[in-house]
């Protein structure tokens, strides 16, 4: 009897990583932990930037598979990770600077310097990527200004999945649904802008026209007695991985890919790209078999990982617990907003917005998570109402995937405040969708339709009906102060 071959995904989010080893046996789809590390950022000491470990993550990503080999039958890996954060390699390939993050203050102001150049509405009409200060985009513009020498030098141009897997096979490769979150794609001409990279200071001779999510690029070198293992681009951007196992059945459903941010959205086979789109700021971002992502960034569970982190009391199951207990609605943030996107205290950040907004000031662990969670459903609900306006039909069902669709207050929040049925799960659909474009390259499933029923009946889900109406005068009050989200940038 054939042993089933095994799958490895790396899923390295901006908090942590995980080596996750896969395989099928009679139809059910399993994926098992092998390896789990952390990913903090750290402060390079030359140029005072906030930085990525890439030799730390190139490191633990090695160890993972190193254990993934040694239980055999190994057939591929791929690797997929947050998006628009970049290496510049030199003539020899070798990194040109440190990995700076995209929660580096390098990029505050740079939109406006970026718009000085080419119109908002152009940038846009050119990319349908909505307006983020830490877009790759405004990332090398700000590299333009404070460290010129280093594009000097710049032959090749990888998003940091594109380079973990360069140092796994060799080969470089710029893979599509991340290449689009960087805001120099062009939705039209489908390639890179040449006149947004020239922009950013890059020619376009630096970058490879982009493979689809699903594309064997190389493989490992073999050991001895050992089979190659060959290294496929999956959806390299985690979203575009979560997104293509979410176990979305209609196209009236909206997903939110819940995690240290929060991504909520729709597939759609077209782009929104025009003048409403522009104006709610959402992104069409690349995704499996060209279908698009029309979503929105929304601050996530970063904003309780911080608080939590700088509390140093509860876990987060202790956080929810009490936060069920406090007063609903009592005070709101707008997560959106620039300020708590890096701050030196995200505790001290969200008192003062309260204080400043005339709300009731959370000062216990319970009232600043129930604060965090109501703003979060809030969001979600805005951004549903959003999207229902730019497809003009309703959303009639939310489906949250990740690490956040464990949390069952924030699930049922959403329920109640988008007024639909949300269901919860998987959790770990990153790493399923990593795994089954994967399994699609190999050829062991079809098409992404044939992968999200193997994700449906290989892992349960848990529905939320909506139970309680959202006062008005607090949609009114949330609303007051979310108009012009200060993250996205404005005219």
């Amino acid at each position: 009897m054939k042993v089933p071959e095994k799958i490895v995904a790396v899923d390295i989010g901006a908090s942590s990583g995980r080596v996750i080893l896969s395989e099928v046996r009679d139809g059910i789809l399993s994926l098992t932990e092998i390896h789990r590390f952390e990913n903090n950022l750290r402060g390079d000491d030359v140029f005072g930037h906030q930085c990525w470990d890439l030799d730390f993550l190139e490191a633990e990503m090695r160890k993972g598979l190193a254990i993934a080999r040694g239980k055999g039958g190994l057939a591929s890996v791929g690797v997929d990770t947050w998006g628009v954060d970049y290496v510049l390699l030199d003539d020899n390939l070798e990194r040109i600077g440190p990995a700076v993050s995209y929660r580096d203050h390098r990029t505050d102001g740079m939109m406006d310097t970026v718009f000085s150049q080419i119109s908002r509405a152009e940038i846009y009409r050119r990319t349908g990527i909505q307006f983020l200060q830490f877009n790759t985009l405004y990332q090398l513009a700000a590299t333009v200004r404070q460290h010129p020498e280093w594009l000097a030098r710049a032959r090749h141009f990888l998003m940091i999945p594109d380079y973990l897997h360069f140092r796994l096979c060799g080969v470089l490769s710029n893979e599509y649904t991340n290449v689009t979150t960087t805001q120099l794609f062009n939705l039209h001409e489908n390639d890179w802008d040449a006149d947004l990279l020239k922009l950013a200071g890059l020619p376009k001779t630096m970058m490879m026209h982009p493979v689809e999510a699903g594309t064997i690029i190389g493989e490992i070198q073999a050991l001895q007695n050992e089979t190659a293992v060959k290294v496929v681009a999956p959806a390299t951007h985690d979203t575009g991985s979560a997104v293509a196992a979410a176990p979305l059945e209609t196209e009236d459903e909206a997903f939110i890919s819940s995690g240290t941010w929060s991504l909520m959205g729709i597939e759609s086979k077209t782009p929104f790209a025009g003048a409403e789109a522009l104006a709610a700021n959402v992104s069409n971002e690349g995704g499996v078999e060209r279908r698009y992502r029309i979503l929105k960034n929304i601050m996530g569970f970063w904003l309780i990982q911080r608080v939590r982190k700088e509390l140093g009391s509860l876990d987060h199951g202790g956080l929810v617990t009490e936060a069920r207990d406090g007063t609903p609605w009592r005070s709101l943030i707008n997560p959106q907003d620039a300020r708590f996107l890096n701050p030196d205290n995200m505790t001290a950040e969200i008192r003062a917005f309260c204080r400043e907004t005339g709300q009731p000031v959370p000062e216990s662990a319970g009232a600043l998570s129930r604060c965090i969670f109501d703003s979060l459903a809030l969001s979600y609900r805005q951004v549903k109402e959003e999207l229902e306006t730019l497809r003009g039909r309703p959303v009639d069902r939310v489906r949250i995937v990740g690490g956040g669709s464990q949390n069952d207050l924030v699930n049922q929040l959403c329920a109640d405040a988008c007024g639909v049925p949300v269901t919860a799960g998987p959790i770990e659909t990153t790493a399923l969708g990593n795994v089954c474009v994967q399994m699609i390259a190999l050829g062991q499933l079809s098409n992404l339709d044939e992968a999200r029923a193997l994700v449906r009946r290989s892992f349960p889900l848990t529905e939320y009906l909506p139970r309680q109406r959202v006062p008005q005068a607090v949609w009114d009050r949330f609303q007051s102060f979310s108009a012009l989200p200060a993250l996205e940038g404005q005219d």
